[in-house]
C-alpha cells in the first residue's frame, strides 16, 4: 500500500515543474512568501490577476543506519502545495493555499529512520525517538490570505489557517532551498527552529515596508498529532512575532520570538514553553556558473520536555551548477538533546552533533520538472554518556530518488 501510493506521488509530481526560488526569483508583481519558501503574486493598479500554482517535492529513500538502533526501512517524504488566488479591485489580492501529504502512509511504524531525532508520539503512545515523524496527513496546511498593495512590493497581509505557519522560525525546511534537496527533516526541528509550520488555527498579519517586515500571530498552541486524519481547531492562546530584515534580494535575516501554551498533550502539567530563533539565508551566483545558498539557523526554547533550556544550531549549503546536472548540499547541526528524550537512563543535557554531506545528479531537468537519483552520508558525533545506546559516533547514508516541480498560471 505505502509503495503504490509513493508511486502516486511519483506520476502526479510528473506534471509540475520543478523551483527553487529566492527573492531574486520575483518579479516586480510578486512578493517573497517566508511561510512558503516561493513568489506570491501582488496586485497592481489596473492589472487584474487570477492565478493558480501547484508544486511538489517527493523522495523514495533507502536508508543504512549502523548500531543497535539503526533502521533500514524504506520511506518516503513528500508533499503537494497548490494555490488559487484573484485580485479584488486595484490593490487587493485574495489567496487560497493548501499544503497536502501521505506521510501517514509512506513511513513506517516508527517514523522515517533518522538517528538522534525526537518529537512527538506513534499511535501506541510510544514517542517516536530515532526517527522523524510523519507531518498531519493529508491535510498539512489550509489558509486563507487577503494582501493589499502599499506601493511597490510593500504590502498588509492578513491571513486565517485551520491548520499552518506561525509567524516564528526560519522558512520551514521542506520549503527553504538548502532544506528541500534532503530528504531528512533537521534535528533541531523542534528546538526552536521550524516546528511551528503546521500549528493550528492561526490568525497572523504582516506589514512590509522598504526592507523591513514584521510579522505577529495569534494560534492554538498544542501541536497536532501526525498519527490522526483530522482538522481540530482550538482556542487561539499562544503568540509568535518574526523580524525580517531584507539586506539584498540574496541576503536577508529574520528573529522571532514565540510563547506557546500547553503544546504537548501527553504533557498537560507544562503550561508553555518560550522558542526562539534567528536565521540568516544567503544566495550567491558567481560567474562561473555555479550558485552558493546557504542558510544558518539558531534555535532555543524554554520548558520543552520539562527541560528549562535547550539550544540548536544548523547549516545547510547547497551548490548547483547552472548548466550541469550535478548538486552539492549538506547540512551541519550541533544541539542539546537530554537522556530522557532518547530513552537513555541517568543521562542529563548533552550536546550532540550530526554532519552530513550528500549529491544529487539530475537525471532529467527542465524549467517544469526535476528528476534526481542522489545520496548522503551522516557521522553522528556523541558524547560518551550516550555511546552505551548508539556506539561510538555511529555512520549511516541513503540512497534516493528525488522528483520535484511547480508550475503556475493564469485563468
Amino acid at each position: 500500500m505505502k509503495l503504490k501510493i509513493s508511486l502516486c506521488m511519483v506520476l502526479l509530481f510528473s506534471s509540475t515543474a520543478f523551483a527553487q526560488m529566492t527573492p531574486s526569483d520575483c518579479d516586480a508583481m510578486k512578493v517573497f512568501d517566508y511561510e512558503t519558501g516561493g513568489c506570491s503574486p501582488l496586485a497592481m493598479s489596473g492589472m487584474p490577476m487570477k492565478m493558480w500554482m501547484v508544486h511538489g517535492n517527493a523522495f523514495l529513500a533507502q536508508p543504512k543506519v549502523e548500531g543497535d538502533r539503526g533502521r533500514n526501512q524504506f520511506y518516503a517524504p513528500n508533499m503537494l502545495m497548490a494555490d488559487v488566488g484573484s485580485s479584488v479591485g486595484d490593490l487587493q489580492y485574495i489567496n487560497l493555499d493548501v499544503m497536502l501529504t501521505f506521510e501517514k502512509w509512506t513511513f513506517p511504524e516508527q517514523g522515517a529512520p533518522l538517528l538522534l531525532q525526537i518529537g512527538e508520539e506513534r499511535k501506541n503512545g510510544a514517542p517516536y525517538i530515532d526517527g522523524q515523524h510523519p507531518h498531519s496527513s493529508p491535510l498539512m496546511g489550509l489558509t486563507l490570505s487577503d494582501t493589499v498593495s502599499l506601493g511597490g512590493k510593500d504590502h498588509f497581509k492578513v491571513y486565517f489557517s485551520p491548520r499552518g505557519q506561525t509567524t516564528e522560525g526560519p522558512i520551514a525546511f521542506m520549503h527553504r532551498v538548502t532544506g528541500m534537496i534532503n530528504p531528512d527533516a533537521p534535528l533541531g526541528h523542534h528546538v526552536g527552529q521550524d516546528v511551528a509550520h503546521i500549528s493550528s488555527t492561526v490568525l497572523g498579519a504582516s506589514l512590509r515596508v522598504y526592507q523591513f517586515t514584521l510579522e505577529a500571530s495569534a494560534f492554538h498552541g498544542e501541536e497536532p498529532e501526525p498519527t490522526k486524519t483530522d482538522l481540530p481547531i482550538g482556542k487561539m492562546d499562544s503568540s509568535a512575532m518574526r523580524f525580517v530584515y531584507e539586506y539584498s534580494e540574496n541576503l536577508y535575516a529574520m528573529a522571532s520570538f514565540a510563547t506557546v501554551k500547553h503544546p504537548e498533550h501527553d504533557q498537560p502539567d507544562i503550561d508553555k514553553v518560550n522558542r526562539y530563533s534567528a536565521s540568516v539565508f544567503a544566495h550567491l551566483k558567481s560567474d562561473r556558473g555555479f550558485t552558493f545558498h546557504n542558510t544558518f539557523i539558531f534555535g532555543m526554547t524554554n520548558f520543552y520536555d520539562r527541560i528549562s533550556k535547550l539550544r540548536s544550531f544548523g547549516d545547510e549549503f547547497l551548490i548547483t551548477l547552472n548548466e550541469l546536472p550535478h548538486n552539492v548540499w549538506g547540512r551541519f547541526e550541533t544541539l542539546e538533546r537530554s537522556g530522557s528524550e532518547l530513552a537513555i537512563p541517568n543521562v542529563d543535557v548533552k550536546w550532540v552533533t550530526a554532519a552530513t554531506v550528500g549529491y544529487t545528479y539530475d537525471l532529467f531537468k527542465t524549467s517544469k520538472a526535476k528528476l534526481g537519483l542522489g545520496g548522503s552520508v551522516t557521522r553522528n558525533f556523541l558524547p560518551a554518556e550516550f555511546e552505551t545506546a548508539y556506539g561510538q559516533d555511529p555512520l549511516s547514508g541513503k540512497i534516493f530518488v528525488q522528483l520535484s516541480g511547480m508550475t503556475m498560471g493564469q485563468f
